[in-house]
C-alpha cells in the first residue's frame, strides 16, 4: 500500500513540476523532500532518465539559438575554460596528495569539478578503472554542491549586479553539472541561459583531452574515450533555427518544452539524493570538493569582473 502511494505521489509531483508551475530550485527541493518521506520507487529508472532528459532538453534549447552569437560566446569563453580546467586539475592533484585521499577518488572529484560534473565522472571512471564506491562518493559530493549552487549562485549574481551574459558565463564555468548550470541560469534570463548552455557544452568537449590525460597518468590501456555526441545534435538544432528550416512557432514550442523537461530533470536529481549517501562520503572528499569549487568559483568570477 505504501509503495503504491509513493508511486502515485511521485508521478503527481513530476506532472506538477513538468507543468511549469515551479522553478528550478523548488523542483530540486521537491525531489529531495520526496526521498525524506518515501523511498524512491523509480530510483533505478531516474538515473537513466536524468541523462536522457538532460540530453534531449539541451538539444531542444538549441532551437532558440543562432550561429553567430553562439560562436562569439564560445570564443569568448574559451580562454576562461582553458585556464579554469588547467588550474583546477593541477590543484586537484596537489590537494588529493595533501589530504591523503585515494588517488582515483580524488581524480574523479577533480574531473567533475573542473569539467562537467556527473558526465565527466561517468566518462573518466572506466578510463582509470575506478571502483564503484569511488564513483558513488564522487557523484554524491558533486550532486550536493550542484544543489547548493542552484540557490547560492543566483543570489550572488543579483547581489553583485552581474549582467545576464556575465552570470551565464560564470555558471557555465563554476557549476559542475549541465543540469544545474541551466537550472541556475534559466531564472536569471534568456541571455544568461543561452550563454550558460553554449559555454557549458563547449566545456564538455574537454572530457576527451582529460580522458587521454587520465589514461597516461593512471597508465591504463585498451579503454575507450567517450565523446559527448549529443553536442552535434545541439549544433544541428542551432543551424536549423538560424536558417529558419522550421516555423518560428515550432522552435518556440520546442524551447518551451525543453525548459520544462530540464526542470523535471532537476526534480529527478533531487529524488535520487539521500542523506545516507551524503553521510557515507566522509569528510576528506567533501573538503577536496569544496576547496576546488571555491577556487574555480572565485577564479572565474574575478576573471569575468576584472
Amino acid at each position: 500500500m505504501k509503495d503504491r502511494i509513493a508511486k502515485i505521489t511521485f508521478l503527481l509531483m513530476a506532472l506538477i513540476v513538468f507543468s511549469g508551475w515551479v522553478n528550478s530550485p523548488t523542483a530540486l527541493l521537491l525531489g529531495f523532500g520526496f526521498t525524506l518521506f518515501f523511498n524512491n520507487p523509480f530510483k533505478a529508472y531516474c538515473h537513466k532518465a536524468i541523462h536522457s532528459f538532460l540530453k534531449v532538453s539541451v538539444v531542444g534549447l538549441g532551437f532558440g539559438m543562432f550561429i553567430k552569437e553562439t560562436l562569439e560566446t564560445g570564443k569568448e569563453g574559451f580562454m576562461l575554460t582553458f585556464l579554469s580546467i588547467t588550474l583546477t586539475v593541477g590543484l586537484g592533484f596537489l590537494l588529493t596528495k595533501a589530504l591523503k585521499l585515494d588517488k582515483k577518488l580524488g581524480h574523479l572529484i577533480t574531473s567533475g569539478t573542473s569539467v562537467c560534473g556527473g558526465s565527466a565522472i561517468a566518462a573518466i571512471s572506466p578510463v582509470i578503472n575506478a571502483k564503484s564506491k569511488a564513483i558513488s562518493i564522487a557523484l554524491a559530493v558533486v550532486f550536493l554542491l550542484n544543489s547548493i549552487a542552484l540557490f547560492v549562485f543566483p543570489a550572488i549574481g543579483h547581489y553583485l549586479h552581474l549582467s545576464q551574459h556575465q552570470f551565464g558565463l560564470w555558471c557555465a564555468v563554476a557549476i559542475h553539472d549541465t543540469s544545474s548550470v541551466i537550472g541556475a541560469s534559466i531564472g536569471y534570463g534568456d541571455e544568461a541561459l543561452r550563454t550558460a548552455t553554449t559555454v557549458k557544452l563547449s566545456r564538455m568537449l574537454w572530457i576527451v583531452p582529460l580522458s587521454i590525460l587520465s589514461m597516461l597518468v593512471f597508465k591504463t590501456k585498451g579503454e575507450k574515450v567517450k565523446m559527448p555526441y549529443f553536442i552535434l545534435l545541439f549544433i544541428g538544432a542551432i543551424i536549423v533555427n538560424s536558417y529558419q528550416l522550421i516555423p518560428a512557432m515550432a522552435s518556440l514550442t520546442i524551447v518551451s518544452i525543453s525548459k520544462k523537461l530540464l526542470i523535471l530533470t532537476l526534480f529527478l536529481v533531487g529524488s535520487t539524493l539521500s542523506i545516507e549517501d551524503l553521510r557515507a562520503t566522509g569528510t576528506r572528499p567533501m573538503v577536496l570538493a569544496v576547496l576546488l569549487w571555491v577556487f574555480i568559483s572565485a577564479l572565474s568570477l574575478l576573471y569575468i569582473l576584472y
